[in-house]
């Protein structure tokens, strides 16, 4: 038998294995049975082996260990051993104790400490590997050494931490030979892959573990996902690639993992693996790695042009302009511009001018000149234009522009015309009013048209009972814009109508509105409400002129919304048709959604900005129907656009418009900055005057007023609905249920008088810089609290003034309450009086019954009652009151209705 010990370098495909020569060398043998023995190979080369074959020897316990070897960085070490292994079966006489196996055992050091007489060989911790059992044996020696079995075994082991190692082989009681040993480690090579370049990694401390390498970008190149890595896995492969780097703008890729520049004259614009294009028409690149390609002198880009579409330039004006003039309105038509400038978006926009008979100056017409279609952005060649004022000269510019003609130094191509409109009759009366009203008639006021268009010779009112038909209509003339209406019956709702008449003739009548004469009950509900008035005047010596208070009666849907009365969106056949009257469609392409800023009932609120067309951009606040919605939950969000959209004043929210021809389906409206009253008082506690304060209550109060006057109820008036902007003005807004008053929480009725009730509590909200009304109470808590007339009290450091108005609001008797024209009116004199909010209000134990505006100048800031007069605008009455007795402060603060 003839074995060798050979050492081999290996290169496998999977991996690049690093193998470690090794010298096997006997430092100290405890029976020094391994012997060093030259022989040949199965292919008759000359090798050098160890054996040992002790088997008759009980006991055996045969050591061989290597030198010390380095792990260089490795945490997982292989070894590959061939060795050959006698059958014992195959040996005469062989006692039982002869084995067909070996042991491999390692031990971990930081140097060098094996040598020959050392304790080391004798007591080392030696790790076992493993115990080697050989697939084949063999029985019989054929010195030819074709009938030797040769085995190979590989056994890993780790992880390893410390500089190196020693191996050592254990025979203890086989016939066998050691031919070579490979010990080697695993690792994945750099590689380039997704344009990032990953280093040499070294597999982990076990054969299934997975090591992250960080990639980094080749050079012109940048990272499309991050991070950029790769795992070596146990076995030396790459795999699962994460992230990758791509080509930049201005570099192109041939198909490697190169990034290369764009040549003169071609351009790239956008970061990926796409090749560089030659520059379009009208544009040119001169450097290397061009993003883009700059437009030749005259030609450009438009804002949306994408940078490999051509440069282009303004189209030439319109052509052969024909005018067709109709009284106070014009139809203009036009040809096409010869020239469009290589565009297709080629529009028109319209200026109009109103000019002196002279021609000398002119100005830009007034807002309520109406073009049709439109007056900026037409794509037709014809437009409508209306409104304008009889007898005047007019001069018209069509301009025509395309998506360049912002970008041109030079002003729009146009052609102009001028015109002179014909005589014509008034236009429309937009409104009427209700000075008086008794049981037998009323008085009606009203402003002139808009555009008289001459001189108005008088007017014409028809009207006929609402419940009859139009075709019973009674005719009154007036020469005024005033105009009593006799003859009626008592508690009756008519329909009027005015119109204008020049020498013209007359103009359209006014759209339908709705007044009532005085019912019996009404007549007699106002003389009450004067008696304590007439009484109080009685007993001071004053003398009152008592005016019927005008009566608004809430317009059916048949009278005009120029009246400006709130039509309820539900009492439409079809809700939509409200949403389409009160609510202006928007493109969802104006509207970029930015941030979600709240939720709603119906889905989530969003900050974005607005950009329509001919308009400066804006934040605006956006609500969202979330998706999965039914028809009657589209239906109840889009009702709120109705509501919304018949509404302005500057303390109203306003509604910018709906998008309800995609998805999600918006009501857009304006954006306030500080969000809603009660939490933006919160966090500025204390921060704000008592006259800023009052400011933002007297705008909710004006909001308020807007509301009643037209008829609506809001019914769920509290500081969390109240929106504020960054100029701290207060908007109303939302719409639902609150703290409200006793008969709406008993009988379910809502009237402006429960808004005033709630308004009450609003400026406790605020006086109390968002603290929460009664507190932690429960609802019937509440409810039985007020019931028995328990009130909230001031909160700290609030005017008496301001705490009288809030009792005031919170009258059990609803026709006791303040109107908001009232507590518009009392905030504004606290405003411009700022010493009658001086004094600090007390704790009282019931609320006060007020007799007089309570509101006014606090008397201690006055020296006189005289003085006092003056403040309130009373001065006349100065000697009634002292002829009364009333000579002193003290006394008029103490008088009685008695």
């Amino acid at each position: 038998v003839y074995i060798s010990l050979e050492t081999r370098f290996l290169n496998c495909m999977y991996a690049i294995v690093v193998s470690l020569y090794l010298m096997l060398c006997i430092l100290l043998s405890w029976h020094c049975s391994w012997e060093e023995v030259s022989g040949y190979d199965e292919n008759l080369n000359t090798i050098r082996t160890y054996q040992v074959c002790n088997v008759f020897e009980p006991s055996q316990n045969n050591w061989l260990l290597t030198t010390f070897i380095d792990r260089r960085g490795a945490q997982r070490i292989y070894v590959e051993m061939r060795f050959t292994v006698r059958d014992c079966s195959s040996i005469p006489n062989v006692p039982g104790s002869c084995k067909e196996t070996f042991n491999l055992y390692y031990y971990e050091t930081d140097s060098v400490i094996a040598t020959k007489g050392t304790a080391f060989w004798m007591e080392a911790p030696y790790l076992k590997v493993d115990t080697i059992a050989a697939d084949e044996s063999f029985s019989q020696v054929d010195f030819g050494g074709r009938l030797m079995k040769v085995n190979t075994e590989v056994r890993s082991f780790g992880p390893l931490s410390k500089n190196g190692f020693y191996l050592a082989f254990q025979d203890y009681g086989a016939c066998m030979s050691l031919l070579s040993v490979r010990v080697f480690y695993k690792k994945c090579p750099s590689v380039v892959q997704n344009f990032a370049i990953f280093p040499e990694t070294m597999t982990g401390a076990e054969s299934t573990s997975l090591v992250i390498a960080r990639g980094i970008c080749i050079p012109n190149s940048e990272e499309v996902d991050v991070p950029i890595k790769l795992y070596c896995n146990g076995d030396g492969e790459w795999m699962v690639p994460i992230g990758s780097c791509t080509c930049k703008a201005g570099f192109e890729t041939d198909n490697g993992n190169v990034c290369r520049a764009c040549p003169p004259g071609t351009f790239k614009s956008s970061q990926g693996p796409g090749l560089c294009l030659q520059c379009p028409s009208n544009s040119r690149s001169a450097a290397e790695a061009a993003t883009i390609c700059v437009c030749r002198n005259g030609y450009y880009r438009g804002d949306v042009d994408q940078p490999d579409m051509p440069c282009t330039s303004v189209p030439s004006g319109p052509r052969n302009v024909i005018s067709v003039v109709n009284e106070t309105s014009v139809i203009l038509e036009w040809h096409r511009p010869r020239e469009t400038g290589g565009r297709e978006d080629v529009v028109y926009n319209i200026v109009c001018k109103k000019c002196r008979a002279d021609r000398r100056t002119c100005s830009h017409c007034d807002d309520n000149v109406e073009f049709v279609p439109r007056q900026l952005g037409l794509t037709e060649t014809r437009v409508f234009i209306s409104n304008l004022w009889a007898h005047t000269l007019y001069s018209f510019e069509i301009q025509a522009v395309n998506g360049v003609t912002n970008k041109s130094p030079y002003p729009a191509q146009h052609v102009s015309i001028d015109i002179t409109t014909n005589q014509a009759a008034p236009s429309i009366v937009p409104i009427m009013h209700q000075v008086s009203s008794t049981m037998k008639s009323f008085t009606l006021s009203w402003p002139q048209p808009e555009q008289p268009n001459g001189i108005i010779l008088d007017y014409e009112l028809r009207f006929y009972e609402k419940d009859h038909a139009e075709m019973n209509s009674t005719m009154v003339r007036s020469e005024t814009n005033t105009a009593r209406v006799e003859g009626l019956r008592a508690g009756t709702v008519y329909v009027v109508q005015v119109r204008a008449r020049t020498v013209a003739g007359f103009g359209k009548y006014s759209g339908k509105m709705c007044f009532q004469t005085l019912t019996d009950d009404d007549y007699k509900s106002e003389l009450r409400e004067q008696l304590p008035l007439i009484a109080g005047s009685a007993a001071a010596g004053l003398v009152f002129i008592v005016s019927l208070v005008a009566i608004s009666i809430v317009c059916s849907r048949y009278c005009s919304p120029g009246m400006k009365i709130y039509i309820d969106p539900f009492t439409y056949e079809d809700p939509n048709e409200a949403v389409r009257e009160f609510a202006k469609e928007i493109d969802v392409s104006t509207v970029k959604i930015e941030e979600v800023i709240g939720a709603g009932e119906f889905g989530e609120v969003y900050k974005g900005r607005l950009k329509l067309p001919g308009k400066r951009e804006i934040y605006v606040a956006i609500k969202t129907l979330k998706a999965g919605y039914v028809e009657k939950q589209r239906r109840d969000f889009l009702s709120e656009a109705s509501i919304m959209g018949q509404f302005d004043h500057p303390n109203i929210i306003r509604l910018e418009g709906v998008v309800t021809k995609s998805r999600p389906v918006m009501i857009v409206t304006e954006f306030m900055e500080n969000g809603a009253l009660d939490s933006f008082l919160r966090q500025n506690d204390g921060q704000f005057t008592v006259i800023q304060l009052v400011g933002m209550m007297r705008g909710i109060s004006a909001g308020m007023k807007y509301l009643s006057e037209m008829n609506y109820v809001h019914r769920d008036l509290a500081a969390r609905n109240i929106l504020v902007n960054s100029n701290l003005v207060c908007k109303v807004s939302d719409f639902g249920l609150s703290w409200t008053a006793p008969e709406a929480i008993a009988y379910r009725k809502f009237t402006s008088a429960s808004d005033v009730w709630s308004y009450g509590i609003v400026m406790w909200e605020v006086m109390s810089f968002g603290e929460r009304p009664y507190w932690d109470m429960s609802n019937q808590d509440v409810i039985n609290a007020i019931e028995q007339d328990y009130r909230l009290p001031p909160p700290m450091d609030c005017p008496s003034a301001l705490h009288q108005l809030m009792l005031d609001c919170w009258q059990k008797d609803r026709n006791a309450r303040p109107r908001f024209t009232d507590i518009v009116n009392t905030l504004d004199k606290m405003i411009r009086n700022p010493a009658s909010l001086k004094q600090v209000a007390s704790i009282p134990a019931v609320p006060s019954q007020p007799l007089l505006d309570r509101s006014i100048p606090d008397f201690n800031t006055f020296s006189s009652v005289g003085e006092w007069l003056g403040a309130i605008k009373m001065t006349q009455y100065r000697d009634n009151f002292l002829n009364s007795g009333f000579t002193s402060l003290q006394l008029v603060a103490q008088m009685t209705s008695e």
